[in-house]
């Protein structure tokens, strides 16, 4: 099967990586998410071609995770990029791989600490039966077919 043909299959897993698995896709929602709106913005903090951002960016608006929003700067109207409820839900996916990353492949200490801005505690991703609120792992969980199998049969 091709990469390409991914984004078809009867898998939540398989067609969020047929959008997202591209590593700048995922880096231009890190910088969303730090606050980045400008495309000049995103290529000069990114250092990456007009081309592929330009593409990256288009295909997250495609895809109803950014919106363009029109602004007025000194000169003229310009557009900027915003994330939308779709891309702000994707807030923890982004943070569970920073918390692997920074367990694996940070041997010096995470680079970013992210701190809840009430009370200073340490942001943490927690996976968790919806019924009794135990953490859950991979160990734990059961994958049984959902509507949507049942839906494609």
């Amino acid at each position: 099967m091709r990469s390409t043909d991914i984004g078809t299959e009867s898998c939540s897993i398989a067609r969020s990586v047929a959008l997202l698995g591209d590593r700048w896709t995922l880096i231009v929602l890190r910088q969303a998410f730090l606050g980045v709106r400008r495309f000049e913005d995103f290529r000069s903090s990114l250092r990456v071609s007009r081309t592929l951002l330009s593409q990256r960016l288009g295909a997250l608006v495609e895809a109803g995770i950014l919106e363009r929003r029109a602004y007025r700067d000194a000169r003229r109207t310009r557009e900027e990029y915003r994330l939308t409820e779709k891309g702000l839900d994707l807030y923890p996916v982004l943070m569970a791989l920073r918390t692997w990353g920074d367990r694996y492949m940070a041997p010096d200490g995470a680079p970013v600490v992210y701190r809840h801005r009430d009370c200073g505690g340490a942001a943490e991703i927690r996976h968790v039966c919806n019924h009794c609120g135990q953490d859950l792992t991979a160990r734990d969980v059961a994958p049984l077919p959902g509507p949507g199998a049942l839906a494609e049969q």
